[in-house]
């Protein structure tokens, strides 16, 4: 199982569109939404990050995702880039196979 995290802000080519041309374009990716959901992909959530988060990144909406397998996981960021996600936002990712804690402390120590 691969989580993958998204962090984004609004570019100002985002904050200018006029809000029919927002929704439109947030509308056209829906089906791949939905299609991604059929191959077993989970939603875990979606957010707000909270101006008072500690060490916050400064990045204003985050996604995380389970993905069953890493061609999955590509498949969307394919089909993120190709939608032109990034003309209109600034995005960090993170992914990585879901382990457990020992696992990852593990790691940290060797």
């Amino acid at each position: 199982m691969e989580c993958y995290i998204e962090l984004w802000k609004e570019k100002e080519i985002w904050k200018k569109l006029p809000k029919n041309e927002k929704e439109s374009y947030l509308n056209q990716i829906g089906p791949h939404m939905a299609e991604l959901l059929g191959k077993d992909v989970e939603i875990v959530g979606w957010g707000t990050n909270k101006p008072s988060t500690v060490s916050r990144a400064d990045f204003d909406f985050f996604a995380v995702w389970k993905f069953p397998d890493c061609e999955t996981m590509e498949e969307f960021e394919t089909a993120i880039a190709t939608a032109g996600w990034y003309n209109y936002f600034s995005q960090i990712n993170v992914s990585g196979e879901l382990v457990s804690p020992e696992d990852v402390i593990r790691k940290m120590i060797y």
